[in-house]
């Protein structure tokens, strides 16, 4: 008697899902975000939601369809396993994941010639995790935050390494064992995204530093993709800055990458809770 595989439960192919959007703050207002107490007097944030409906296409079986320079992303697939394994400590992580992070890099964004890991984040499922998937659209750094970035770490080479072109690319993976199911991440091709949908944000710290991300407003003719079923075999490289990026005739729209986890409204209510860790890094050359 032939034995039968039981279907699939991962959701694949487009559908249409509700992602949260930004409004545009008033003319003269700055978005800010207080990462501890805020001053008395002014909320948290002042940022206000604006969820939409968007079609968010699966570009599962077309992978190598997309590129950094256009897209401000890129699928890697086919990976060996990582030496890491649990991916529970944060110095064995760094020990033996941040290599594979860097190699990875440099073997797939041409003409890079060195790599900087500056953090990673992993999003845990269920009310304990510290760190969840973050259900609004917005883009990790900003121009003034990517140059901040390189000075920070890069100390007396910065001003050179700032006179070329440089990068930061977030190396994303899930941790589940099985396919991905629940709170897949969407992602924007740059080539769709307007300068006019990108809302800077001032993260204040309660130490005066001031560091900068991005929300974004809605506008329909953004393009929006997700990877179905995505394993641990598989990366994405997500670009949040490129400094070559939207320059006069330099042919690059990529490096503004913007990125939600969503609920897909297929997904079973009893699937795993999915789980994932980012890596950050500064990529240097050509």
């Amino acid at each position: 008697m032939a034995i039968t595989a039981a279907p699939s439960t991962v959701p694949r192919g487009p559908v249409t899902a509700r992602l949260n959007f930004t409004l545009p703050p008033p003319p003269g207002v700055t978005a800010v975000n207080y990462v501890d107490e805020p001053p008395a007097g002014e909320p948290q944030r002042n940022l206000v939601a604006d969820p939409r409906e968007v079609v968010v296409s699966d570009v599962r079986g077309r992978e190598s369809d997309f590129d950094l320079d256009r897209d401000a992303f890129r699928i890697v697939t086919a990976l060996p396993e990582s030496a890491e394994k649990d991916f529970a400590d944060d110095a064995s992580i760094a020990a033996n994941y941040y290599p594979e992070v860097e190699q990875l890099l440099l073997d797939n964004i041409p003409g890079s010639n060195r790599v900087f890991i500056f953090d990673h984040t992993i999003r845990r499922a269920g009310p304990g995790a510290k760190r969840t998937a973050v259900l609004n659209a917005h883009i990790d750094q900003t121009p003034y935050s990517a140059e901040k970035r390189v000075r920070r770490h890069m100390g007396s080479d910065a001003d050179a390494l700032l006179k070329g072109r440089y990068r930061i690319v977030n190396v994303w993976r899930p941790l589940n064992k099985n396919p991905v199911e629940a709170s897949p991440l969407g992602f924007g091709s740059s080539s769709s995204l307007e300068q006019t949908d990108i809302i800077p944000v001032e993260h204040r710290y309660p130490n005066g530093y001031v560091g900068q991300t991005a929300a974004i407003a809605y506008n329909p003719n953004q393009r929006w993709y997700y990877l179905s079923g995505m394993t641990g075999s598989e990366r994405l490289l997500l670009e949040c800055y490129d400094s070559e990026g939207m320059k006069e005739g330099s042919g690059v729209a990529g490096g503004r990458l913007p990125h939600t986890a969503f609920e897909d409204p297929r997904t079973r209510p009893d699937a795993e809770g999915r789980e994932s860790i980012e890596v950050r890094a500064l990529v240097f050359g050509p």
